[in-house]
């Protein structure tokens, strides 16, 4: 069975978008982001079609398209709808795929249900994506704590920034989870730049 993998982060803004492109650009896989709340800057699917190198069939549509930059719950607010769980059914595709949430994993896609929900309906494994910046073991443990709360299971964390070797060490060890790499900072972000990054610091043996 070709592998699903979920991503979501420790906050919003710690580059899950650009680690879904590398993680998804290197599989082959299909990439899926089912709610996209703020268009003015372009959504997360066009940043990953432009990064990831895959074909656009394999570049799947949101279930939800919405106009204002906050919570998905909210943003469904303004646009005067509200967001039904059963379009949020994982896709059936015929090989991988990464499907990536809204900023973190208690983001509210309605009042009454979260992201964490909708992770534990799809029961897939979960890669979380945090910054080495101050206050990342704090973010990263409590995401850990949450999803573990709701019988989640986590395939491990990626970390994106520069490198800090303490925090990501007390964050694994802690928090009892996979060290799977770290993207540095790249000072030119584009398609080839990404690939080799997550060539280098990322064993692709790990998403098998």
């Amino acid at each position: 069975m070709s592998r699903t993998f979920v991503v979501t982060g420790t906050d919003t803004g710690v580059g899950k978008t650009v680690f879904s492109a590398a993680l998804a650009g290197s599989l082959g896989a299909f990439y899926w982001k089912p709610v996209q709340a703020g268009l003015d800057e372009g959504s997360d699917t066009e940043t990953t079609a432009s990064l990831s190198g895959l074909p656009a069939d394999r570049i799947l549509p949101e279930a939800y398209r919405l106009t204002t930059p906050c919570s998905p719950h909210r943003a469904a607010e303004i646009d005067g709808i509200e967001i039904d769980p059963a379009r949020l059914r994982m896709p059936e595709v015929a090989g991988p795929l990464v499907v990536e949430g809204a900023g973190g994993a208690a983001v509210p896609l309605r009042a009454d249900y979260l992201y964490l929900d909708l992770f534990a309906e799809w029961r897939a494994p979960v890669i979380i994506v945090a910054r080495t910046a101050l206050g990342t073991i704090n973010h990263s443990l409590l995401t850990i704590e949450a999803l573990r709360s709701r019988g989640i299971a986590i395939h491990g964390i990626a970390f994106v920034g520069e490198p800090h070797q303490d925090s990501e060490a007390v964050i694994c060890r802690i928090g009892g989870v996979t060290r799977l790499g770290r993207l540095p900072q790249l000072p030119k972000l584009d398609g080839a730049a990404l690939r080799a990054a997550f060539s280098a610091n990322f064993d692709l043996e790990d998403f098998r």
